[in-house]
């Protein structure tokens, strides 16, 4: 997730991943995370991890020359607290990463709909063709909330369940959540303009 030269602009639109492909991008370092702590243990499956995303970023910068804040700021993280957990050998640091990055990014785009700023325009423009500033305002709040909840539940369920059973929570249920949850706005944003043909 672009006046007197449009030459630059429509080269931009062009350099996009497929859906199929950014959705590898984003998912295929944390599957590599829950394999390979089902193969060996916590703190190599961290190592994957931070391997991975460094890859799928770099990846990512080759193929469209572009990195966006969401997946920088959330690479950064990978890389502190995952360098933490395995340094002084402790679990704890990985664990609170979805709770930084879930907690950052809620309160950031809560912070721009008090002061009237939908900050995900500014991300995901491209993807929503058509849609109001009302629309984006409503989409900014609602993942503001969303976001607030995710770093919330990751807490409680870090805190109270095995290693285990939290890897395969983020998995199997969060993961699941966010993708309900987008399809949820889905009627909200095509009140407010959304154009899914142009989408297409």
């Amino acid at each position: 997730m672009n006046d007197i030269n449009p030459g630059p602009a429509i080269e931009a639109e062009k350099k996009k991943l497929s859906a199929g492909k950014q959705l590898l991008l984003d998912l295929g370092p944390l599957l590599l995370f829950f394999l390979a702590n089902w193969r060996f243990d916590i703190f190599t499956a961290t190592a994957v991890f931070m391997v991975a995303i460094l890859t799928a970023m770099i990846i990512s910068y080759v193929a469209v020359r572009h990195v966006s804040g969401l997946q920088l700021f959330s690479a950064v993280l990978v890389l502190v607290m995952g360098g933490l957990t395995i340094w002084l050998q402790s679990e704890t640091f990985i664990k609170i990463k979805p709770t930084l990055f879930y907690g950052s990014a809620g309160s950031l785009l809560l912070f721009g709909v008090l002061t009237g700023r939908p900050l995900l325009k500014s991300i995901l423009g491209s993807a929503y063709p058509g849609l109001s500033t009302e629309g984006w305002m409503k989409l900014s709040r609602n993942w503001a909330y969303f976001f607030i909840a995710m770093a919330g539940l990751n807490e409680i369920v870090w805190r109270t369940t095995s290693t285990d059973f939290w890897i395969s929570f983020k998995i199997w249920a969060m993961l699941p959540l966010t993708f309900i949850f987008a399809a949820a706005n889905m009627p909200m944003l095509m009140r407010h303009g959304l154009k899914i043909e142009e989408k297409e």
